[in-house]
């Protein structure tokens, strides 16, 4: 008796056993199941106004505006002022000043990149069960191995490592930048379409049970200006020869965004997936900072940031407001939302989303502003840098924006956005206080900032003549601050 007794209780506990861990394992992939796919796309130089959803009519970008029309369109969504910083503050949370990044783009001949102590976005999802993948431009380092996104959390790469390459032959000077698995990969194609082509290849033969997370970072609009004949030839109505070209690699990239949003369709990924889209910095206004595969003097810059003042590069609002929208059906509203988010923003955001763990980061700046993307509620972030460095920086709070350039002859220009979103009007000289309490504010993050990687790269070329007088370098040494002469 006692032994059937035995035989019963076990024969419960193998039960109960097997019936807790089917419980346990049903859990488990209810919790991933719960996880949103994100995408998240990212255009290169594109102007404020080159969307539809800005007011653009001239260019045509009917995917763009379907996802905007159905979403959230994020009117005060800020980023840096240039390429590498932002894809920094989006891959860290952090501000760029904090680990070096802040002034121009890791340029090709330069061996420095991204602090590989920072705990970057992919390698937070990964943990939290995430497949990750990055399609498109890097631009975050380089020269050494350590740097490329396969060793920064990424399981799949595809694209560019550096800045600026010929559409076609994927080269930046005659050297391939083009890269698949840290391995470089010889190919024909426009660059714009083979990255939509591989994002697609991606999501259809994706395990849909585990959760995605697609960094797709176009390199369009970027220079040069390049697109396939049939794009060109849609914009006859459009008189100027390089605004032409550039509506066409505009309408080439909204057209493999809507290749994109079909693959999830048809996959049945599309109901449970976060897309953001957005630019890494505002449109191209200076020559200076177009690039240098190019000689765009003898031309009309194309791009165009709609009434915001200047463009890449710049404190003012042209280089740092861009177009951006978040769409999610069911879960984000159909609305304007004029909340201030920061490009910092997005790794507290989606790692909230994610259920993913942020004990690793080093300190975010990152604010979660889920509820004023889905819901239109006041955003959580009151102000933010848009730069620190040691010869300019600004910041926002509130409604004022104080831009400070330390370099002789010094200025500060003081803006009030609620009644001067075009900044016409420095009104410093009458707000003194306020430019102090700003400046202040500035201070005091300039002096927890890193030293400028770019800078102390630069200056390693400074050359000393035979009386022993430093002999600085050439504007044609220094080269572009965005781009220079591709070596690795």
């Amino acid at each position: 008796m006692k032994r059937n007794v035995l035989g019963v209780i076990a024969f419960i506990g193998i039960v109960f056993g097997i019936a807790v861990t089917s419980d346990v394992r049903a859990a488990s992939k209810a919790a991933l199941e719960a996880k949103p796919h994100i995408i998240h796309i990212l255009a290169d130089d594109l102007g404020w106004k080159d969307v539809g959803f800005n007011g653009c009519t001239d260019i045509k970008t009917p995917n763009i505006d379907g996802l905007a029309a159905g979403g959230a369109k994020l009117t005060q969504f800020y980023v840096q002022p240039m390429c590498t910083p932002t894809r920094a503050a989006l891959m860290t949370g952090r501000y760029p000043y904090r680990y070096g990044l802040q002034t121009a783009v890791i340029p090709s001949v330069s061996a420095y990149g991204l602090d590989t102590s920072e705990f970057l976005m992919p390698q937070c999802l990964k943990e939290a069960g995430y497949k990750t993948a990055i399609i498109g431009k890097w631009h975050l380092g380089h020269a050494s191995r350590e740097y490329w996104p396969q060793q920064r959390g990424f399981d799949y790469h595809y694209g560019a490592m550096i800045g600026e390459l010929d559409y076609f032959s994927h080269e930046e000077h005659g050297v391939l930048d083009w890269y698949r698995d840290d391995k470089p990969v010889r190919e024909t194609g426009y660059t714009t379409e083979l990255l939509g082509k591989d994002a697609v290849k991606l999501i259809e033969n994706h395990d849909t049970s585990k959760p995605l997370y697609l960094y797709l970072a176009f390199n369009a609009p970027h220079t040069p200006y390049m697109a396939p004949e049939e794009y060109v030839a849609r914009y006859k109505n459009i008189a100027d020869p390089t605004r032409r070209t550039y509506a066409g690699m505009v309408t080439c990239l909204d057209d493999q965004v809507g290749r994109v949003v079909a693959a999830l369709e048809k996959r049945g990924m599309r109901k449970n997936t976060l897309i953001l889209f957005h630019s890494d910095n505002g449109g191209t206004k200076n020559a200076m900072f177009a690039g240098v595969m190019a000689d765009v003097s003898k031309i009309t810059i194309p791009c165009d940031n709609g009434p915001y003042r200047d463009g890449k590069a710049s404190l003012l609002e042209g280089g740092t407001h861009v177009c951006a929208l978040a769409n999610w059906p069911g879960r984000i509203a159909p609305q304007e939302v004029n909340g201030m988010i920061h490009a910092v923003d997005l790794y507290t955001t989606i790692a909230a989303l994610a259920g993913a763990s942020t004990e690793k980061c080093k300190p975010l700046d990152g604010l979660n502003v889920w509820s004023t993307i889905a819901e239109g509620k006041p955003s959580p972030r009151t102000e933010f840098f848009y730069n620190i460095e040691p010869f300019r920086a600004a910041i926002r709070q509130g409604d004022w924006k104080l831009i400070w350039k330390t370099t002789l002859p010094s200025s500060v220009q003081l803006y009030d956005l609620s009644k001067d979103p075009y900044e016409a009007n420095n009104v410093a000289a009458a707000n003194p206080e306020k430019v102090v309490e700003l400046q202040h504010k500035i201070d005091a993050a300039a002096a927890e900032s890193a030293k400028p990687l770019f800078l102390t790269d630069q200056f390693k070329v400074i050359t000393v003549n035979m009386n022993g007088e430093p002999i600085l370098p050439t504007d044609e040494g220094f080269g572009d601050p965005d781009h220079t002469t591709h070596k690795k």
